[in-house]
């Protein structure tokens, strides 16, 4: 294997596919993400809304976005309303092994049309295909059958258990550890073309 240079995160592309559009964030979409971080499902699966989410600190957070060069927060809009209805974000990269971290959230107006399976794999091709990564990876609770769903679609596969990594709502949690790496995903988008 060549040894590749790992792209700079600087470039925030936009990434189309049929049904959503990935890309960068604007202050101005603080308000559809304020609504999305307060859905149920959305604090179940990744963390406590804090009263220091403000609607000012979102703007400012999101609305800088396109200024970090260590890593890429695109939100994922739905091609046929222009709604965001999510994000995705790869970040915590090491450049030396040209590995990441990958992440999402999915809003309610999102789910079960497809459109997280279709975002995460927009964002998983562009991490290898443009900027050269060799492996993603991501942390999931054990529960959250949905997205284990999608990640499996995607390619990712499941490398261990963290267990009782978190107590929430009164009760430990187990995080499954997954990823993909370069070489997996040719191998699957070789088979789709």
């Amino acid at each position: 294997m060549k040894n590749r240079t790992l792209a700079s995160f600087a470039h925030k592309p936009v990434l189309t596919g049929e049904r959503v559009l990935l890309r960068p964030f604007t202050g101005n979409d603080a308000d559809a993400v304020a609504e999305i971080i307060q859905d149920p499902e959305v604090i179940r699966y990744t963390f406590e809304p804090s009263s220091e989410l403000t609607l000012e600190r979102l703007r400012a957070w999101y609305g800088s976005r396109g200024e970090q060069d260590d890593r890429l927060d695109l939100a994922v809009t739905d091609r046929a309303t222009g709604e965001v209805v999510g994000e995705v974000v790869l970040y915590d990269v090491d450049r030396s092994s040209h590995n990441c971290t990958f992440r999402t959230l999915i809003g309610p107006s999102g789910r079960g049309r497809g459109l997280g399976t279709e975002a995460t794999r927009l964002i998983v091709g562009y991490g290898f295909e443009r900027l050269g990564l060799h492996r993603i990876q991501l942390d999931v609770y054990t529960d959250n059958h949905r997205a284990r769903r999608v990640y499996e679609k995607v390619g990712f596969t499941t490398e261990g258990v963290r267990r009782e990594v978190q107590l929430r709502e009164g009760t430990w949690r187990d995080e499954l550890v997954m990823s993909i790496l370069s070489q997996e995903w040719n191998a699957l988008s070789d088979r789709t073309r």
